[in-house]
C-alpha cells in the first residue's frame, strides 16, 4: 500500500492545483499567430495552427510547432529557413489563443467543448456552460469537479457563489469540469486510458465496466499495477490486469461513488496520493507517481 500523506493546508493545495502544469504557453490547434522575420516581409505573416500542429512557411514548407513555446517555435522556423537564408531573426507572436479549450460535462445547458480567448476561471466557465443561473431543481449546484491530468479538485460551488473567490481557480487548456446534479453518482477513470474522464456509476458497476467505458488501456499503460482509489475510505487497491481476467469474480472490484480507477504509465510500478478536505463537498486528490526499482 503506498504511503498516504497529508502535507499541506487546504489553501496551499488549492494553489498547488491551480499552478500545476506547464507555466509557459504552448501552441495548439486553432491558435492564430504571426511569424515576423526581420527584413524579410516575403516570409513574414499570419498563420493558423492546424489540427496537426503544423503551419506552412514560404519556401520552408510545413513546420511543426504544436506543443512548442514562442521561443521554441521561433527556433524551429529558423531551422526550417536556414537552407534558404542566412542570419535570420525570427519572432512568433500570438494574435488569438484558439486552443484554450475547456471540456464541460454534466448537468449544464451547454455541455461539451468551450473555447476561450484566454485561460478562463471557474466562474467564467460555469457561466458560459449555462450552469448559472440554475434552471431546474435537479441542477442544484453544490459542487463541481475539475480534472487536470492525474488530479481531481472538488470545489464547493455554494461557497464560491457566496463570495469565497479563493475557489475561483484559473483553469488550463484541456481541463475537464464536471457538474453533477442531485442524482449523479460519478466514478473517475484516469491515467493511460483511451478516454479519461467522469463516468456515471450504474448498478453493480465493476472495475472492468468502468475501464471499458473509458475505452480500455493505452499502449503505454502499466497493466501490472492498476489502482482503484477510494478517497472516502482512504484506501488504494492495486492489482494486475491479468489477475482480473482470471475466473475469480472476487477480484473484479465493485465500484462505489467517488472511486477512481487509475492506470499508470509503463515503468511506474507504484503511486501515492495526497487527499485534503475543504469540507464534505470539496476536496483535492493529487495522484503522485512513484518510480520503483522493482
Amino acid at each position: 500500500m503506498p504511503e498516504r500523506r497529508i502535507e499541506a493546508s487546504s489553501f496551499e493545495l488549492l494553489k498547488q492545483f491551480e499552478q500545476a502544469g506547464e507555466p509557459m504557453y504552448r501552441f495548439g490547434p486553432g491558435d492564430e499567430l504571426v511569424v515576423s522575420v526581420a527584413a524579410r516581409p516575403e516570409i513574414s505573416g499570419p498563420h493558423l495552427v492546424g489540427p496537426d500542429g503544423i503551419i506552412t512557411i514560404p519556401f520552408a514548407g510545413p513546420v511543426l510547432i504544436g506543443d512548442l513555446t514562442r521561443e521554441e517555435a521561433a527556433s524551429r522556423v529558423v531551422e526550417a529557413l536556414e537552407p534558404y537564408y542566412l542570419d535570420l531573426s525570427v519572432t512568433v507572436g500570438v494574435t488569438r489563443y484558439g486552443s484554450n479549450r475547456i471540456v464541460v460535462l454534466g448537468r449544464v445547458e451547454n455541455p461539451g467543448v468551450l473555447q476561450f480567448d484566454s485561460p478562463p476561471n471557474l466562474l467564467e466557465t460555469l457561466a458560459q456552460a449555462g450552469g448559472l443561473p440554475l434552471l431546474r431543481p435537479e441542477q442544484l449546484l453544490t459542487r463541481c469537479a475539475v480534472i487536470r491530468g492525474d488530479s481531481i479538485l472538488w470545489v464547493d460551488v455554494a461557497r464560491l457563489l457566496t463570495g469565497d473567490l479563493s475557489l475561483n481557480i484559473r483553469l488550463q487548456r484541456n481541463d475537464i469540469v464536471y457538474i453533477p446534479d442531485s442524482t449523479d453518482t460519478p466514478v473517475y477513470v484516469l491515467g493511460e486510458v483511451q478516454t479519461p474522464g467522469v463516468y456515471r456509476l450504474t448498478p453493480q458497476m465493476s472495475f472492468l465496466d468502468a475501464l471499458s467505458q473509458a475505452g480500455g488501456p493505452t499502449r503505454d499503460a502499466n497493466l501490472n499495477r492498476i489502482h482503484v482509489i477510494r478517497p472516502a475510505d482512504r484506501v488504494n487497491f492495486s492489482f494486475s490486469f491479468m489477475e482480473i481476467l482470471k475466473p475469480d469474480p472476487g477480484l473484479n472490484v465493485a465500484m462505489k461513488e467517488g472511486d477512481i480507477v487509475y492506470v499508470p504509465r509503463s515503468g511506474i510500478s507504484q503511486i501515492g496520493y495526497i487527499l485534503e478536505n475543504f469540507n464534505p463537498f470539496s476536496s483535492i486528490l493529487i495522484i503522485n507517481q512513484l518510480m520503483s526499482g522493482d
